[in-house]
């Protein structure tokens, strides 16, 4: 079955009812939310009555919760262990968005894994573990996904045999997971026409059925060029023939595909993005613009700008 959805916001009035409601006017039928600043550790409280009506509505359009994803903010690195205080400060952060996602009744939490900065990477790579192994607890319902990243700047977790040996060093075997992306697999350097043999690879190296979530970006970039800038679903060097072929790989049937492309003239494209998706059929949805040097014109031209 095709789980597919987008980012969405999470604001304190409506919580995890805005969330659901918002995804339920993309057509979607799963998400992904942070459930506060991606920068800060701003937190409000959780509203169990908004939470508990949320679930009610997931229930009665068959939105299922094990299906759905909450992003963990950017500012946790657990790969830096260079001061012990800032350390630990993301260790107990990382325990905070844990609990928040235990009583919103959404298990699946994706991780960055942090960037190594001073640190050597075979060191940065344990202490992501370690951190992990502090963080969770047994009996815990909760699944960390440990995304994989483009490699840009002092990134880790940016090729299979990273994440391979995050996953080997944590104790909690059964709670940490893998959630690939694939605009990030692209810029570190893989080539996705040949994704099954990526998959291949995952496959001997980790498991396929490591694999919990998987975001679905376009790229700006080359292959390889380590910078992570998402474009949106066929406008960017990936292609859409290609990102379809991954959606729909029998082999991630049934594992959540979530959208985390840019808005467009600050208008959210995922409605438009998920029903091409559906019909696996591309249609031009942004301006183009062509330039005529010879003749110093500027032209406009809008193919098909819709939201539908």
């Amino acid at each position: 079955m095709l789980y597919i959805g987008s980012h969405v916001s999470f604001n304190k009035d409506t919580q995890l009812i805005g969330v659901v409601e918002t995804a339920l006017s993309n057509n979607a039928n799963t998400f992904m939310f942070y459930t506060g600043s991606n920068q800060s550790t701003l937190r409000f409280p959780i509203d169990k009555n908004l939470t508990d009506k949320a679930h009610q509505i997931m229930c009665e359009n068959n939105i299922e919760r094990e299906k759905c994803i909450i992003h963990a903010p950017f500012i946790i690195n657990l790969a830096n262990n260079s001061d012990e205080r800032k350390y630990q400060f993301y260790i107990d952060f990382l325990k905070q968005e844990i609990d928040r996602c235990i009583a919103l009744g959404i298990n699946n939490l994706v991780l960055h894994p942090g960037s190594h900065v001073s640190v050597p990477k075979d060191e940065a790579l344990l202490s992501v573990s370690k951190g992990l192994n502090e963080a969770l607890k047994e009996g815990q319902n909760i699944n960390i996904l440990i995304e994989y990243m483009s490699g840009k700047g002092t990134e880790v977790g940016s090729t299979i045999d990273e994440l391979k040996t995050i996953l080997e060093n944590v104790i909690y075997k059964d709670k940490v997971f893998i959630c690939l992306d694939t605009c990030h697999i692209n810029d570190a350097g893989y080539n996705l026409n040949n994704f099954d043999d990526f998959l291949d690879e995952f496959d001997q190296k980790i498991g396929i059925d490591k694999i919990k979530c998987i975001h679905i970006n376009d790229s700006k970039n080359s292959i390889g060029a380590h910078k992570d800038r998402h474009e949106n679903i066929g406008y960017g060097t990936i292609g859409f023939e290609t990102l379809i072929n991954i959606i729909y790989n029998p082999r991630l049937d049934n594992i959540p595909k979530i959208l985390e492309t840019p808005f467009i003239e600050d208008k959210s494209p995922y409605k438009t993005e998920i029903e091409i998706i559906k019909q696996k059929k591309f249609i031009e949805f942004k301006w183009t613009f062509y330039i005529c040097y010879k003749n110093l014109i500027i032209l406009y031209k809008l193919r098909h700008l819709f939201y539908l």
